[in-house]
C-alpha cells in the first residue's frame, strides 16, 4: 500500500509541476537547466503577491535548495510593467476587519519566505524590472543578486498607508549609506532606474530589454558557483552604458539627509527639518504630515533597532509590528483612503505625533508568546 501511495505522490507531484508552468497560474515554477525559475505572473495586478503564490514559492526555495541539480535561483515578474508592485493588501485589509486568520498568515508566510530567500544556500537572482515596491522588496533584496533596469521603480510607501515598511526592511533600510534607509523608509521617497542601483538597493544595473539574453545566459552557465555567475552579472553591467554619467538624485541632498534623519525620535526630526527650512527640508516635512504618526514612529524604532538585529530577529519583531497593526485604526484607514477610496485624505487617529505615546510604542513590540513568528 505504501509503495502505491508514493507512486500516487510522485504523479501528482508531476501534475503539479506541469500545472505550474500554465500560462493562467498566478506564480510558475520550472527548471530550465540547472536554473529554477519563479515567474510572478499577475500582470493585471502588477504581480502583487498573495498568500497562495506565498505558500507555492516558499516549499519550492526549499525544495531547490536541496537539489543538487539547481544551482541558482532566478525570480522574475510578466508584464512588463512591473517586477512586483507589493503584497495583496486589500485581501489583507478585508480579512483583518473581520478577524479571520488571513491577517496573521500572510504575515507569518511572507516572512518566512523573506527569511527562506535571505538564508538560501542557492545564488538567487531577482530581476527587478519595473516597479519594486513593499512585497516585490522583501523577495528581492536578501537574494544575493538585484538587477535593476531603467523601468526599476523602487519605493516602501507603507507609512502611507499606516502600515510600515516590513518584509524585512528593519534588516536592509538601515544597513545602507548614512541615513538613506530612514530617508527612504519615513518618506516613501521613490527611486527610479539606475538610482536604485547607487542607493545600494540593487547590486547591478542592466538595460531592460537584454534581461532575457541574460536569463538565457544564466541558465545556460555549467554548474555556476556565486563568483562565476557574479562574473556574468558584471559583464552585463559593464557594457551597459544607460545614465551612466547622471549623478544619484539624492547626491546633493545626503548631508542633509544624514544629519536630519540621524534624530532619535520623530519630533526631533520634524523640529529639524523646520529650522533646515530649505525646498528640500520643506518638502520632505509635507510629505511627513501626510504619513500616519502611528507608523512613523513605529518606523523609526524598527530601523533604530533592526540595525543590529539579526535578519530572524526583525522578522519576529515586524511580525508582532503587523499584527498591532492589524489591531489598529491607521492601517485600514491608509487603505480605505489610498487604494479603496483613494480621495488620499486619511483620518489618522491618534492625528499628531505628540498623541502617539511611546506606551503604546512600547506595547506594540511586545512578544506574542505562542503567537510569535517561528523561522
Amino acid at each position: 500500500r505504501l509503495k502505491a501511495l508514493n507512486r500516487l505522490q510522485v504523479i501528482l507531484q508531476h501534475l503539479k509541476m506541469s500545472k505550474q508552468t500554465d500560462s493562467t497560474a498566478e506564480v510558475l515554477l520550472e527548471k530550465k537547466g540547472g536554473a529554477g525559475i519563479i515567474t510572478l505572473n499577475r500582470p493585471k495586478a502588477l504581480n502583487a503577491l498573495n498568500l497562495s503564490m506565498i505558500q507555492q514559492i516558499y516549499p519550492q526555495i526549499k525544495t531547490w535548495e536541496q537539489d543538487p541539480e539547481t544551482f541558482l535561483i532566478i525570480i522574475k515578474g510578466t508584464g512588463g510593467k512591473a517586477f512586483c508592485a507589493g503584497g495583496d493588501i486589500r485581501a489583507i485589509t478585508e480579512a483583518g476587519k473581520v478577524g479571520d486568520e488571513l491577517s496573521q498568515d500572510f504575515f507569518r508566510g511572507e516572512y518566512r519566505l523573506n527569511n527562506a530567500i535571505g538564508t538560501c544556500k542557492k545564488p538567487y537572482v531577482a530581476l527587478i524590472d519595473g516597479i519594486t515596491m513593499g512585497g516585490g522588496v522583501g523577495v528581492s533584496v536578501h537574494g544575493h543578486f538585484r538587477v535593476a533596469t531603467e523601468k526599476t521603480l523602487f519605493a516602501m510607501p507603507e507609512t502611507a498607508i499606516g502600515l510600515f515598511p516590513d518584509v524585512g526592511g528593519g534588516y536592509f533600510l538601515p544597513r545602507l549609506s548614512g541615513k538613506i534607509g530612514y530617508y527612504l523608509a519615513l518618506t516613501g521617497c521613490r527611486l527610479k532606474g539606475r538610482d536604485v542601483l547607487k542607493a545600494g538597493i540593487a547590486t547591478h544595473f542592466v538595460e531592460s530589454e537584454k534581461l532575457p539574453a541574460l536569463e538565457k545566459d544564466l541558465i545556460a552557465l555549467k554548474s555556476p558557483s556565486k563568483e562565476k555567475i557574479a562574473d556574468l552579472l558584471n559583464s552585463y553591467h559593464m557594457k551597459c552604458t544607460v545614465d551612466q554619467e547622471k549623478e544619484f538624485v539624492l547626491d546633493e541632498h545626503m548631508e542633509k539627509i544624514n544629519s536630519i534623519f540621524s534624530a532619535n525620535s520623530m519630533e526631533e526630526i520634524v523640529k529639524k527639518l523646520k529650522q533646515d527650512g530649505s525646498p528640500f527640508a520643506m518638502k520632505q516635512l509635507e510629505t511627513i504630515n501626510k504619513m500616519s504618526p502611528t507608523s512613523l514612529k513605529l518606523t523609526l524604532r524598527q530601523l533604530r533597532e533592526g540595525a543590529s538585529m539579526s535578519l530572524q530577529e526583525v522578522l519576529r519583531m515586524e511580525y508582532r509590528l503587523s499584527q498591532a497593526c492589524m489591531k489598529g485604526h491607521d492601517f485600514y484607514e491608509g487603505v480605505r483612503a489610498v487604494l479603496i477610496d483613494k480621495d488620499q485624505s486619511p483620518k489618522w487617529n491618534p492625528a499628531a505625533l505628540e498623541e502617539v505615546s511611546d506606551e503604546f510604542v512600547d506595547n506594540c513590540f511586545k512578544p506574542l508568546g505562542n503567537d510569535d513568528l517561528r523561522l
